[in-house]
């Protein structure tokens, strides 16, 4: 905004959010200037609490307020089953359906050689070694049906194999091109419960 370099620079950086375009961190700016800055400190705490205390889990790859995460430290959690995710959204819309008790691994992404991103970029070493310690089962794998998506479930499938009695992969009731992190409770319940050898 001419003669503003500070509201311009606010509305540049919110509208980097995925899903929020110009127009939408124009009105989030504003309404953060409205009153007596109230939510400006409440949404500078907030960033600043992210910051310092959110990491990763050093087992799965989660979100984590500490070196767990709250799955991880989770007793009850069936430890012989692992769900294999792409990112902690798809483990957070996993847990809202509330349709899986095991454990998770997070693989911090899919492969997409033309992006770059191989199996080194993945968290595939630990996967492995979770694997190896020979207490899972079965794999259950939960990457996104997409190109991409798909060629990183056959990846986990076949490094699976050598340690695991059972490879399953999420139904194909989701959507081709969707995200996990998208969808409904009902559809990823009928997606768990229609799981099928890979």
């Amino acid at each position: 905004m001419k003669g503003l370099p500070s509201v311009e620079k606010a509305i540049l950086a919110l509208s980097r959010f995925p899903g929020v375009g110009r127009k939408s961190a124009q009105r989030m700016v504003h309404f953060l200037l409205r009153g007596d800055g109230a939510a400006i400190e409440q949404l500078v705490h907030a960033l600043e609490s992210l910051r310092q205390s959110v990491g990763y889990c050093v087992d799965c790859h989660n979100l984590a307020e500490g070196e767990r995460c709250w799955v991880c430290l989770d007793p009850g959690r069936n430890k012989s089953l692992l769900c294999v995710l792409e990112a902690p959204a798809d483990l957070m819309a996993m847990e809202r359906a509330g349709v899986f008790r095991g454990r998770y691994h997070v693989l911090g992404g899919r492969l997409s050689p033309l992006d770059g991103i191989g199996p080194e970029q993945l968290h595939l070493d630990s996967l492995k070694s979770r694997l190896q310690e020979g207490s899972i089962q079965e794999v259950v794998i939960a990457t996104n049906p997409t190109v991409e998506g798909e060629a990183t479930a056959h990846y986990v499938a076949q490094m699976s194999q050598p340690w695991v009695t059972r490879v399953t992969r999420l139904a194909y009731g989701l959507p081709m091109g969707g995200e996990l992190e998208y969808l409904d409770e009902s559809t990823l319940y009928q997606a768990m419960q229609g799981r099928r050898q890979f």
